[in-house]
């Protein structure tokens, strides 16, 4: 019988199947509002066993993209609801991934009055899109204060509360992909000399804090992070300690009590590996559920589930196209290719538009 398809209990919560849908951001939420076009996506989508959404701002600091959605104002809150109810109505279990952009952003992409913000003063290499001038170097960030660290620490907990009452199952902290949580961890975005920086258990302090915080807030069973251990994505290189500091923050997540960890390998867009003995690491310290996410198809899936590798499989591009996906695979049915054109545009289009299987 294949281990796919069948439910896991997720701390208090049971998920239909052990597909989940990877957190994609797509760009179609204008003045950063949700709105009824992402719930039809979403509610497209609801015979996954759990969605993690596209990441979403805790702050107006946050928001580095253009049309990405927050989760901070009363009119965020509301245009969520509608989504999460979409989703449950479709047997899905949801949770909000939260994401703080930190450098990887634009003035022309943030609201007036917010600010590009880091650990330190150091400029991403590369380029940011912008609606209002097209494509712009990253810009030098503002080293984050004492007191920036406080605000941005309570603005997650408050994101995470505002994630509930608008019905999430829970919360994921992004902490991979080069964003704001993982600007601290790396050693070369975070150059600062107070206790937020230095060794390990100083870079990692942030990401800790932010934890403990979110966990008061919501409760620990509601609450997942992902990560990018050897992910060079945003600028973020390789570096000789990788592997024993975040073996070293596995355990600090381990005592956390969190109810996943997501781990991502992006080799099959063209990153290095993850290398199968970091993996392991993750799988034998933390007693969580473990989610493993990056270019797998259904066969892959079910040998990494039958091996014990983890606990439940994150899917994204094959999400994108395929609304139906889990049938799809069931059946046996073909996929839809996914158009990588319409990954970020405006509209309908490569959005809600990829057809589903005939009746």
């Amino acid at each position: 019988m294949s281990i796919l398809y069948t439910p896991f209990t997720l701390g208090p919560i049971v998920l239909q199947n052990r597909l989940v849908m990877a957190p994609m951001t797509r760009s179609r939420a204008p003045a950063n509002i949700p709105n009824a076009l992402m719930v039809e996506y979403y509610a497209q989508r609801g015979s996954a066993g759990l969605i993690i959404t596209e990441g979403t701002s805790s702050s107006p600091n946050g928001l580095g993209y253009p049309r990405i959605p927050g989760i901070f104002s009363t009119a965020q809150v509301e245009g969520w609801k509608a989504i999460t109810e979409a989703a449950h109505g479709k047997g899905a279990r949801i949770f909000l991934q939260l994401m703080h952009c930190g450098r990887i952003s634009h003035l022309l992409n943030l609201p007036a009055g917010a600010r590009v913000i880091a650990p330190s003063a150091v400029a991403a290499s590369g380029e940011m899109y912008t609606d209002a001038e097209g494509m712009k170097p990253f810009p030098v960030p503002e080293a984050m204060t004492a007191d920036d660290i406080k605000v941005a620490i309570a603005e997650y907990a408050d994101a995470a509360k505002n994630a509930v009452e608008a019905g999430f199952d829970g919360v994921e902290l992004h902490a991979a992909n080069g964003y704001l949580l993982e600007q601290f961890i790396r050693p070369n975005s975070n150059l600062r000399s107070d206790s937020y920086g230095g060794s390990i258990e100083g870079r990692a302090r942030f990401v800790l804090e932010v934890v403990e915080a979110v966990k008061v807030a919501i409760g620990k069973e509601k609450v997942g992070i992902r990560l990018s251990p050897f992910g060079v994505f945003n600028d973020m290189p390789l570096y000789e300690k990788m592997e024993e500091e975040y073996t070293w923050l596995a355990r600090q997540l381990n005592d956390s009590g969190l109810a996943y960890i997501h781990l991502v390998d992006h080799s099959s867009m063209g990153a290095p590996p993850v290398p199968d003995s970091m993996k392991a690491t993750f799988r034998n310290t933390f007693k969580g559920a473990l989610i493993l996410s990056g270019g797998y198809d259904a066969q892959r899936a079910e040998s990494d589930l039958a091996g014990g590798k983890c606990d439940l499989i994150a899917f994204g591009r094959a999400f994108i196209a395929n609304p139906d996906l889990v049938e799809r695979w069931k059946s046996g049915a073909a996929l839809n290719p996914p158009d990588m054109d319409t990954f970020y545009s405006p509209g309908p289009k490569g959005y809600t538009d990829y057809p589903a299987l005939q009746s």
